[in-house]
């Protein structure tokens, strides 16, 4: 994130509260924003900028959206600090072409089902207020709201969806802002009809996937689908459902129901952790775990819940994986203060989503979906890492085993077809002093890489 951009932004806005409250109001004002206590002395414009200097770069866009919630600026501000905060967000790209392609697949008269839901989206969204002192001097059209309303919602058939598009500035908006308009106009808000949703994410998707993106139902609000936006090339088959994992002993899964995938753990069941909380598009966080942690083993308090949880998942570790156990610690004590909102590194994962029930899969469903490590990112994307020792490749006598490679192989198309992203350690590179350089180095660039942004806090 571009933190000095976002922080010029915010300077003026938050000096200009200057004249929101007396100075013995202004501590309330500051803390309702997240910034420092103001400083007791000084003019009230001097104790506001001087406590704004102190916010942290971390703590920004925290700030942003609290002032965004509370003192809403004009649209052209609200959006430069969407954009800005947006423009890290883990979102697959959509040039010009396929917006307009989308608009295209559109009818106008198909484009909303609640109108009034349809127009507080725009709000949220785009700049509708053009020219709010044209009105005075006895302009008709005043603004871009005025406009909707007569072209779009009082006379349906005057413009096409291409058109209102490009009024709205649809074609040239940041990619985050696009995405945002895209899953708003699929929501339940905009269509309080399931077939309606269902109907618009299948028309759009066609357009979308010439340029490797769809809609994909990702979650459920009130009863409703939720459809999010990601890459065909990363999102497997099927919404997150059954995770397994932190159990080093191969436990017994069968399919309880092959039609929806229910998976029954018939032995060990007592040796092994089943998250059992939806997985939305924002992945498994260290704070999703950590809190499922608490409320399941019933320890209220934070610190005891996260070293417990720590605890229990290294113990699943093999004992005699001493690469494993350097990588796992690696990852957590590199990170340090960055992990709670980072995705959580689950170890031992003996299945996490077989996209095939067992009548398309045979007796043989279950049996390759188990990984040394799984990180769930952002949009769907899935990460599994394996520690190779001797035994992936060689004997019992160390002499290379071309069978034990080609099963091996064999499991990796497999995993990748099924939407994984497969990153392989050689156990000997875990062994040396730059072992823990090594791990934080590659996390750092696989976040970047699909867009996780990585925040200490102070």
């Amino acid at each position: 994130m571009d933190f000095a951009c976002l922080r010029d932004v915010l300077a003026p806005l938050i000096e200009s509260l200057k004249d929101a409250g007396t100075h013995p109001e202004l501590p309330s004002i500051c803390e309702a924003l997240g910034l420092p206590a103001p400083d007791p002395e000084g003019s009230k414009r001097e104790r506001m900028i001087a406590s704004f200097n102190a916010l942290p770069d971390a703590q920004l866009p925290d700030t942003a959206q609290r002032f965004l919630l509370r003192h809403p600026p004009s649209p052209a501000t609200r959006n430069a600090i969407q954009d800005i905060l947006w423009a890290d967000s883990p979102c697959p790209e959509i040039p010009k072409r396929f917006r307009r392609e989308v608009a295209q697949t559109l009818d106008i008269e198909e484009l909303f089902v609640d109108a009034q839901q349809f127009d507080s989206l725009l709000d949220r969204l785009w700049i509708l207020d053009t020219d709010p002192w044209a009105g005075m001097v006895g302009n008709s059209r005043t603004n871009l709201r005025q406009d909707i309303e007569q072209h779009v919602h009082r006379n349906r058939g005057d413009w096409s969806t291409e058109f209102l598009f490009d009024k709205l500035g649809v074609y040239t908006a940041s990619n985050g802002r696009f995405v945002r308009f895209l899953e708003g106009l699929a929501s339940s808000d905009v269509r309080p009809d399931e077939a309606a949703q269902r109907r618009f994410v299948e028309t759009v998707n066609v357009p979308l996937r010439n340029c490797g993106v769809e809609l994909s139902e990702s979650d459920t609000d009130g009863g409703y689908p939720v459809f999010s936006t990601v890459a065909t090339h990363t999102a497997p088959a099927g919404r997150p459902k059954n995770l397994i994992f932190a159990s080093s002993i191969k436990p017994d899964l069968r399919f309880r129901d092959a039609v929806n995938n229910d998976i029954e753990i018939v032995t060990n069941a007592d040796k092994v952790l089943v998250y059992d909380r939806p997985i939305g598009m924002d992945g498994l966080l260290w704070s999703d775990l950590q809190s499922w942690w608490g409320e399941t083993s019933k320890i209220s308090e934070a610190e005891a819940a996260k070293k417990s949880l720590y605890r229990r998942l290294r113990e699943s570790l093999p004992p005699n994986s001493p690469p494993q156990a350097l990588l796992f610690d690696a990852f957590y004590g590199g990170f340090g203060s960055a992990v709670p909102e980072l995705p959580a590194l689950l170890p031992e994962v003996w299945l996490h989503w077989d996209p095939r029930t067992v009548k398309e899969r045979g007796r043989d469903a279950l049996l390759r979906f188990r990984m040394d490590f799984l990180l769930l990112l952002p949009q769907g994307v899935r990460i599994v890492i394996e520690v190779d020792g001797k035994h992936h490749y060689a004997d019992e006598a160390g002499r290379a085993d071309v069978v034990r490679y080609a099963q091996m192989a064999a499991a990796d198309r497999e995993l990748k077809l099924a939407g994984y992203q497969i990153f392989r350690f050689g156990a000997y590179e875990l062994l040396g002093d730059s072992a823990n350089a090594i791990v934080k180095t590659f996390f750092e660039t696989l976040f970047k890489r699909y867009g996780v942004p990585v925040s200490y806090r102070a």
